[in-house]
């Protein structure tokens, strides 16, 4: 195939790297793999530079000026400076992986859209957001000629609430790092139980995400109270709770977890360190993500990838993800106790969905998400793109 030059603007990745981090992460360390007459380019703010010339060698990695680390200066860069980048590097295609682009920029453009809950659940984000997301997509999904959504739920909400769309949407699954996310040896178990805080010897039953209010940790809170309760008066022990995530603008669950005493039970481990993911994970007795809806669930996978067996909901993308593999339930508190109870009490069940989950999490990897981002460059590029 005939050299292409990509630009991929990684900017707008949070420091801790977090959902939109890995996504990048996994396009750009497997693009030039998937079309070896792919030039890629990545332009990261420089507190991510050396991180992903390690994780993707084969790309050209440059860094935005430093003081794109304030958010407002950031846009202001995408819009003037990126574009002036892009001429200079001749870029072929522009890639802007976070919903925002630069106006300026004529040549070939490709948007990646995480989310439409946006439009169709507002209530889950916080006013501003939803204000700032859904002006963007709008904007992608009229203007641009491709762009490309993580899963088939969130482009059939994309076409149910955006009228009027011209993009050409495609659809590329997230795919996990086995390196990163695998099944945990016992050492690697016993030191995310150290790292999550908890006595030696316990059982945990894992939440991974930010606290925020599409994640339903309140509903969660509520069943694992009910659980414990309905199990201590028969004699039974039931494993610890822990919660990894940052605290996001879930009022009420903040305030119900400011309010747990050690005898709840209920540990917020906050951000455990990436390498320790595996063995929270896959070493807890399940893993609960209750969520009310998600454009793809990327702790889903990752959770499997590690054996875990996971319980969450039929909510949006979340089957998408989990197959026959997970355990599904409705997201209300006494449905989500019914079913942590009924696994608590069934090992053997716990057991199959954990194998069932490894073969699930199998299917998803970088190498197919890089194919469908190596497919749309070439499209948009050759003006393929309706």
């Amino acid at each position: 195939m005939p050299q292409l030059s990509v630009l991929i603007d990684g900017t707008a990745v949070p420091r801790d790297l977090g959902g939109v981090g890995r996504y990048v992460e996994g396009v750009v360390s497997h693009l030039v793999a998937s079309d070896p007459g792919l030039d890629v380019h990545l332009v990261v703010r420089p507190v991510h530079a050396d991180h992903f010339s390690a994780v993707a060698p084969d790309v050209t990695v440059h860094r935005a000026p430093a003081w794109t680390d304030s958010v407002p200066l950031r846009f202001a860069w995408e819009q003037t400076g990126l574009p002036a980048l892009a001429r200079r590097l001749g870029a072929d295609v522009l890639h802007s992986p976070h919903y925002t682009f630069p106006f300026a920029w004529r040549g070939a453009s490709v948007v990646t859209l995480h989310d439409a809950t946006f439009f169709s659940n507002p209530e889950w984000h916080s006013r501003l957001k939803r204000t700032f997301f859904t002006w963007w997509s709008r904007r992608s999904l009229r203007s641009r000629p491709v762009v490309v959504l993580p899963s088939a739920a969130t482009a059939t909400e994309a076409a149910r609430v955006v009228p009027g769309i011209r993009a050409d949407v495609r659809v590329a699954p997230l795919g996990v790092d086995r390196d990163r996310f695998h099944e945990p040896a016992v050492a690697e178990v016993e030191d995310a139980r150290i790292a999550a805080g908890l006595p030696e010897d316990a059982e945990w039953i894992a939440f991974l995400g930010t606290i925020e209010p599409r994640k339903n940790v309140p509903a969660l809170l509520d069943a694992y109270a009910a659980v414990r309760a309905a199990r201590g008066a028969t004699g039974s022990p039931t494993p610890w709770l822990v919660l990894s995530g940052a605290r996001g603008w879930d009022e009420d669950a903040v305030a119900r977890l400011d309010a747990l005493q050690d005898a709840d039970h209920v540990v917020e481990a906050g951000y455990l360190p990436l390498e320790d993911l595996s063995g929270f994970l896959g070493g807890a007795s399940f893993v609960v993500y209750p969520s009310l809806g998600e454009g793809f669930g990327l702790p889903v996978l990752e959770a499997m990838a590690t054996g875990a067996c996971v319980v969450t909901t039929r909510r949006l993308s979340l089957p998408e993800v989990g197959g026959d593999a997970a355990v599904y339930t409705e997201p209300d508190a006494e449905a989500l106790a019914t079913t942590l109870a009924a696994l608590l009490d069934d090992p053997d069940r716990v057991a199959a969905h954990r194998r069932a989950a490894l073969e699930r999490a199998g299917r998803f990897t970088w190498d197919a998400t890089a194919a469908v981002h190596a497919d749309a460059y070439r499209s948009v590029a050759a003006g393929g793109a309706r």
